[in-house]
């Protein structure tokens, strides 16, 4: 027998790091970041910290990371990047893959696979495009000057940003409203994708652009296959990039190019989902909780430290860009929605109110990300008028979320009353029942 303790001679399991019982914690963190609320409080959280750094004492120090090289020797390759171009250019393609597949299975599988179900909301996003765009030439033409470039920027619908406002203050809207919203937003992202490849490309160079067509059909062959190994197709989507960033256009359309080469349907009878769905739930937490917020903080950062903030409130370009978000979304959105519906047979969902979809076309007025990206794009990122676009921008987007809320707002109520008064309708029916069967 020995006197020593019984787990004296047992040594200390080692402490094992990124273990799998970490995965469970893993997993919920993720689903989290998928969820719309917090996405959209992310992408704020990084526009208000940027906004506030710039604006700060330190405003300097936040101009200095935005414009830090990480590789200068990069020039051969058109990667001599800054931080901020690397957020615009880089991550921003992962927000675009994950659009791309979206856009993909409401084309194959959701509602725009009905062109009867889909013909609102895709004029609904086409009107929602053309009034803005109107709305800002007519602002810059009577201007004059060289603010006609960006007649696109008040033209693009945050996706990100308006889903988590509505999940936010909708508890009781009714699912159409978000149905038409995402469908309608989704179309807005294609034409503003398409808007960004033919009118902001510059220096355009066809080799290259051709030559991105090989990885990106490589990549699509693989997934077609359910192939999904990663160490193959990020390599390719890299290169894609690469490829496409220097043929000259803009480098986040190859993120949409991946994305449409990813199938949609299940491709065996046990596949509980597609792989675009697949690939979307994986991911979705990366850009929702990584990319779109990193770009927000570097893009949203305008400085107001000694500006001369009449100059900006009269520039046409803030003037436009703020019209057209505000005012040209609900003009172009409720009024081609009403002109279809009072022409032809086209009818809103039974379930949704004129009321409820002037709240919606207030809330597309969110632009944020893609507007900021196209003037960037339409102005470059570090002239006097990108700083313009940026406060207006800003401007725009908040005004039109708070009008949508105070829309939407005041519509929850109803709908929570409707149904609390049919919880209680239910209940009142059924006691007698409950009642006479308790009796017999």
């Amino acid at each position: 027998m020995t006197d020593r303790a019984p787990h004296a001679e047992r040594p200390r399991p080692p402490r094992r790091f990124f273990s799998r019982t970490s995965w469970p914690e893993a997993r919920f963190l993720a689903d989290v970041l998928r969820t719309e609320t917090v996405g959209g409080g992310l992408l704020l959280l990084g526009a208000v910290v940027a906004l506030v750094w710039a604006n700060s004492p330190w405003g300097s120090s936040y101009a200095a990371l935005g414009a830090w090289v990480p590789w200068s020797d990069g020039a051969a390759l058109h990667l001599d990047l800054n931080l901020a171009a690397w957020a615009a250019d880089g991550l921003l393609a992962i927000f675009f893959f994950v659009v791309g597949l979206e856009l993909k299975r409401e084309f194959v599988a959701g509602d725009l696979r009905d062109p009867r179900r889909a013909a609102l909301p895709v004029i609904a996003a086409v009107g929602g495009m053309a009034a803005p765009a109107l709305i800002y030439l007519a602002v810059n033409l009577a201007a004059g000057g060289d603010g006609l470039r960006g007649w696109a920027i008040p033209t693009a619908t945050d996706i990100a940003f308006a889903l988590a406002v509505l999940a936010v203050i909708g508890s009781h809207l009714p699912q159409g409203l978000r149905a038409f919203l995402l469908t309608l937003a989704v179309v807005d992202d294609l034409l503003a994708i398409t808007i960004i490849a033919i009118f902001y490309t510059a220096d355009f160079s066809p080799l290259p652009l051709l030559a991105s067509l090989v990885p990106i059909a490589l990549f699509g062959l693989l997934v077609q296959r359910r192939k999904t190994w990663w160490w193959a197709l990020i390599p390719l989507a890299a290169t894609a990039w690469v490829l496409m960033h220097a043929s000259g256009v803009h480098a986040t359309v190859a993120g949409v190019l991946l994305g449409f080469t990813v199938p949609v349907l299940r491709g065996k009878a046990g596949d509980a989902h597609g792989l675009a769905e697949h690939l979307e739930h994986r991911w979705r937490p990366i850009s929702a909780g990584f990319a779109v917020p990193i770009f927000a903080f570097f893009a949203a950062g305008v400085s107001l430290r000694g500006a001369d903030l009449g100059a900006i409130v009269t520039d046409p370009i803030v003037i436009g860009v703020v019209a057209g978000l505000v005012l040209g979304k609900v003009v172009g959105i409720f009024g081609s929605t009403f002109l279809l519906a009072r022409f032809t047979r086209a009818q809103l969902d039974e379930d949704i109110t004129w009321t409820d979809l002037l709240g919606v076309a207030l809330l597309a007025g969110i632009g944020f990300t893609v507007s900021l990206l196209i003037g960037e794009l339409a102005f470059g990122p570090d002239s006097a008028a990108a700083g313009n676009v940026k406060a207006a921008v800003l401007t725009g987007s908040v005004i039109s979320a708070l009008l949508a809320t105070a829309v939407l707002v005041r519509r929850n109520a109803a709908y929570r009353r409707i149904a609390a008064a049919e919880r209680v309708d239910a209940d009142r029916d059924g006691v007698p029942d409950v009642y006479q069967r308790g009796q017999g």
